[in-house]
């Protein structure tokens, strides 16, 4: 999250075409009204020296101060998706994740990480010491209790998209089903899952290392770090040894976690297809996780 100031535009063109994609007239109107909406946030909430970041998505984010408090302002269309991240960051509280000190429709202002660089700095030179750092974050996080009452999705409700029909070879499909509805019958542990934790969501605090941007998923802990274990994208299978670092990973989070490794092999498959299905939907490209799914799909146990 905490990357450089954007100097150049480019995060803006990348967040514009994200959100015209998305939303259509809709999303263009909302870029539109960026000004006014980051200026009423910073006179609501006594804000200064807000400035965009480097690597803008799908929201509109911002670092700045309230008062000498360090802050990140996040503005965005998907209301419903910020309101799941303000739950999940409250059940969080305490965990290792980032702080959340005020929300409104389509608006979360955050505490800011300092000096914040993420994890992905660490790749693939500090390899080993990365996945040391996402363990910590891993067993801090799952530790939180889950709310009484709570409205998380189960994993199981994200894996019917599955189900329909998709642009996908069948032998995948069919796999990656038969494995979910395997996995979902065996669930032992269910705890709050960040949901989507990989290197760009875990930064530097202090000493420590903190959390962000999380979904809010009830699963397994062996579903969390399929995403961890295929990125960064897309620099990850763009190095030479990207298949035994892989393999690495799988073996180390299986290790220290003390998770069953066919397990964690399976869900990274299971998550390939799932993400391919996604980047259909949203119209992204979908080479990346066709290549994932390709080797996972040779990784699987022949038994599911």
């Amino acid at each position: 999250l905490l990357e450089p100031i954007d100097q150049t535009g480019s995060a803006m063109k990348n967040l514009s075409k994200n959100i015209i994609n998305l939303y259509g007239p809709k999303g263009q109107q909302w870029l539109d009204t960026l000004d006014s909406l980051t200026a009423r946030m910073q006179a609501k909430c006594a804000l200064s020296n807000l400035q965009p970041l480097k690597n803008l998505s799908y929201h509109y984010v911002l670092s700045g101060y309230r008062g000498e408090q360090p802050i990140i302002l996040k503005l965005g269309m998907d209301i419903p998706g910020l309101k799941q991240e303000a739950r999940t960051l409250r059940a969080f509280s305490g965990f290792g994740a980032v702080k959340i000190y005020d929300e409104s429709s389509g608006m979360l202002l955050l505490e800011r990480a300092a000096p914040g660089g993420s994890l992905a700095s660490y790749f693939p030179e500090k390899e080993a010491k990365s996945i040391q750092i996402a363990c910590a974050c891993l067993t801090r996080l799952h530790k939180a209790p889950l709310p009484y009452a709570h409205t998380f999705p189960h994993i199981r409700q994200w894996l019917t998209a599955l189900d329909k029909t998709w642009n996908i070879p069948e032998r995948y499909l069919n796999r990656a089903r038969s494995l979910r509805n395997t996995l979902l019958a065996t669930l032992k542990k269910s705890v709050l899952l960040h949901g989507d934790l990989h290197h760009d969501n875990i930064l530097q605090n202090g000493d420590n290392w903190i959390i962000i941007d999380p979904k809010g998923v009830v699963g397994e802990p062996a579903y969390e770090v399929a995403a961890f274990i295929r990125n960064p994208m897309p620099t990850l299978l763009s190095v030479d040894d990207a298949i035994p670092i892989i393999q690495h990973r799988i073996i180390a989070f299986a290790k220290t976690l003390k998770l069953p490794e066919e397990r964690i092999v399976s869900w990274c498959f299971v998550q390939a297809v799932l993400a391919w299905v996604w980047a259909l939907e949203d119209g992204t490209e979908v080479d990346y996780f066709e290549r994932l799914t390709d080797y996972f799909f040779t990784r699987l146990p022949l038994d599911d």
